[in-house]
């Protein structure tokens, strides 16, 4: 294994959290005695880097900040607990599992993620032991859910190619087990497992893919099925494009260096598009996976971490250098590319036959939150469901939830349970709403500048009576909401995009890919509601009278001149 190496972008020494995991001894810190220590419900900052590997961050609820403050209290800390599930796929007792876990040691509701899986925030430092045990019980886990490691592996849950699914998603869970960390700090802190005696000694414990310091940042990874690319396998630092012939698995197109996030004010970064750099044989894949994950290890910013993504490391050095550097660490070749084509990244909602005369059917979640309204109970009706369906559930890249692989003979029972808890595919919404996206932001995060979550549905009420004048409500348009520009819900991708500012500012994109192969570009900076009302209406009108043949929202704005088309993050500030 290659040592790490400074990177020539590196402007000085390594930052501090690179200190923070080389004296960490895989990951362990001081996180044991932290989390059994009963004076306070936070923890330190040393240790709270560290829990991200295992899955969590330390969040405080930043409604009642300023409060706590004046009563000189400490900040009301939880714990926002990320689970991992290659694929986003869990079985009707593992969602039970989740439903428990949320309801007892959480805030009651369960978050779906845009990386398919499931958040719960609110969980109190004592109760994480119990809540983290018992998502181990359900046989999935958290670790590696946050941190400078691999994340949870995406892969499209495409019902209506059912029979290249089962093949694709297996490579996918392949992945996700290849590149888990190896460190068994995990085990020792939250499951009792025996420790051991002394871990710095590489003897005794190693990490063959990450090093005692793992990552520069984290790292993400997709694999689409065209011709969806619901997984936005552009946005990923490292993506898997299925190439099928006549309904069979051929390998897979491999793109390099996508990623969303970026610093408000700073042009040094930008979101970036993956680039497609060749096609490897289904069983090569997880060599390609190894190996691009060491390359960035080897060669990421260690000193600067808002420069230390894949995406940086790559155009620093050139695509060229990045394809002859993985073919010198892989001893042979990628074949070139194959042909593909994408036609959308958004849901396909309501009933859909797939393969086995299994059934499947997607819900609308709106902004993945599952949670019981006064007039809407989604988390108890679909508990209800768990208990007739011994199918699976599919949580989706848009947030969505499918209940999947339902059998021939569950199906009316299953059908009368939607319709008792009035469980919707969203067809009453708009198909903007339908297509719109936002990250958790306010209260829980502390990285959000501005609403999202918690925001987003009211702006689209308003955005829809606009579509109403324009005769436009059933147009699919993209929307996609961040609270902040580390891009949680991939806007840059989105036709609308909307990225926080500053409480109740944000800054106004337009022009994306409908099927996620084109950037967005800004158009208004730092704007509120009316104006953002204001600006959008006109466009909305024009585009209803002049728009061509299917044509999408997103070509409009180009072609007529609003924003410039961005096809490279390098030009994203142009």
């Amino acid at each position: 294994m290659s040592k790490t190496k400074l990177s020539p972008t590196q402007d000085g020494p390594p930052s501090d959290v690179e200190r923070i995991k080389a004296e960490s001894n895989y990951l362990r810190g001081t996180l044991a005695e932290t989390i059994s220590d009963p004076l306070s419900a936070g923890i330190p900052d040393d240790d709270n880097r560290l829990m991200k590997f295992h899955g969590s961050y330390l969040q405080d609820d930043r409604d009642v900040r300023n409060e706590r403050q004046r009563q000189k209290l400490e900040p009301a800390y939880q714990f926002m607990v990320r689970v991992r599930a290659p694929g986003g796929i869990v079985t009707s007792d593992q969602y039970i599992a989740m439903h428990n876990i949320a309801k007892k040691y959480a805030n009651g509701t369960l978050r779906l993620t845009t990386r398919q899986s499931f958040q719960m925030h609110g969980i109190l430092k004592w109760n994480m032991k119990q809540s983290i045990r018992e998502i181990n019980d359900s046989l999935l886990d958290t670790l590696a859910a946050c941190g400078d490691v691999n994340r949870n592996v995406m892969c499209n849950p495409n019902p209506y190619q059912s029979e290249v699914h089962g093949e694709v998603y297996e490579w996918a869970k392949r992945i996700s087990e290849h590149l888990s960390p190896r460190t068994r700090a995990y085990h020792e802190i939250w499951l009792d497992g025996e420790k051991v005696a002394d871990s710095t000694e590489s003897d005794v414990e190693t990490e063959p893919i990450y090093s005692p310091v793992y990552l520069p940042r984290k790292f993400k990874i997709g694999v689409a099925v065209p011709p969806s690319n619901d997984v936005d396998v552009f946005s990923q630092d490292l993506g898997f494009i299925a190439i099928l012939q006549d309904g069979h698995l051929q390998g897979f197109n491999v793109t390099v260096g996508g990623g969303m996030g970026m610093t408000h004010g700073d042009t040094d970064t930008y979101p970036q598009l993956g680039r497609v750099i060749g096609f490897c044989s289904p069983d090569q894949v997880v060599d390609v996976a190894e190996k691009i994950v060491t390359i960035q290890r080897d060669y990421g910013n260690r000193s600067v971490r808002k420069n230390a993504r894949f995406k940086y490391t790559i155009d620093a050095r050139g695509i060229e250098w990045l394809i002859n550097e993985l073919h010198d660490r892989l001893g042979w070749e990628l074949q070139p590319a194959r042909l593909f084509e994408f036609e959308h990244n958004g849901d396909r909602y309501g009933w859909v036959k797939g393969i086995n005369n299994k059934w499947h059917f997607t819900l609308f979640i709106e902004n993945g939150r599952i949670k019981d309204h006064e007039e809407y109970k989604l988390m108890t009706g679909l508990l209800e469901i768990t208990k007739i369906h011994q199918g699976d559930f599919r949580l989706t890249p848009n947030q969505n939830l499918i209940i999947g692989n339902i059998a021939e003979e569950n199906k009316a029972q299953v059908e009368q349970l939607i319709k008792a808890y009035g469980l919707t595919t969203g067809k009453q919404h708009s198909a903007l709403r339908r297509n719109s996206m936002a990250c958790v932001s306010l209260p829980t995060c502390g990285l959000a500048m501005a609403e999202s979550e918690r925001y987003l549905p009211s702006l689209l009420d308003k955005i829809e009576g606009i579509l109403d004048e324009a005769g436009l409500r059933e147009e699919e348009i993209v929307v996609r909401m961040s609270g902040c520009p580390n891009g949680c819900s991939r806007p840059a991708l989105g036709e609308i995009g909307f990225i926080g500012k500053a409480p109740g500012k944000y800054n106004l994109y337009l022009g994306a890919g409908f099927s996620g192969n084109r950037l967005n570009k800004l158009y208004r900076e730092n704007i509120g509601e009316k104006e953002i009302l204001e600006e959008l209406k006109p466009i909305i009108h024009h585009y209803a009278k002049e728009r061509q043949e299917n044509e999408h929202f997103g070509d409009f704005v180009i072609r007529t001149g609003y924003v410039k088309e961005v096809h490279s993050g390098l030009d994203f500030h142009d």
